[in-house]
């Protein structure tokens, strides 16, 4: 695994992936965290376009992402990690709207649990699901979602 760290207007951010793709993102100055493994080697230069388009997006500039991601996660987290992405920058979905569209009813929570483990928040904007009466939770901390949503508005 590869990994680089930069500075962004959301703070320190950390990548990391393999030939495959992207793995991990984290907002390092949010809530979340990730341990560099023993055997990951730093490598700037391999994520040259990932820091820039993260970078862009979080400057306004850019509204989606043309890189490779590599999550792992079960089969559930996959698929509602796949409907993360086809909800549009700029609009938001309850995790009870999500669970309907992916044909679970009842599943808030559980959609809520696979957005918790989204190892690639932003590339995976799990900050677009919001609670029925709120904002919700996130991982990067419910300030960093708020500003991430911000950022989106039509009025930003």
């Amino acid at each position: 695994m590869r990994y680089t760290q930069f500075a962004s207007p959301f703070g320190e951010i950390l990548l990391a992936g393999d030939q495959s793709g992207l793995a991990h993102l984290v907002l390092l100055d949010g809530e979340a965290s990730l341990e560099i493994g023993d055997t990951w080697q730093r490598d700037d230069a391999a994520f040259d376009m990932a820091r820039e388009q993260v970078l862009a997006y979080l400057d306004g500039r850019r509204r989606s992402f043309s890189l490779e991601l590599a999550p792992q996660g079960s089969d559930f987290q996959r698929q509602v990690w796949a409907a993360l992405l086809r909800i549009p920058y700029g609009e938001t979905r309850t995790y009870g709207e999500l669970a309907r569209r992916l044909g679970r009813e009842g599943a808030a929570r559980a959609i809520g649990a696979a957005n918790g483990a989204n190892p690639l928040p932003l590339l995976i904007p799990c900050h677009r699901v919001v609670a029925a009466d709120g904002l919700g939770s996130y991982s990067g901390g419910e300030a960093l979602k708020a500003r991430l949503l911000a950022l989106e508005s039509p009025s930003a």
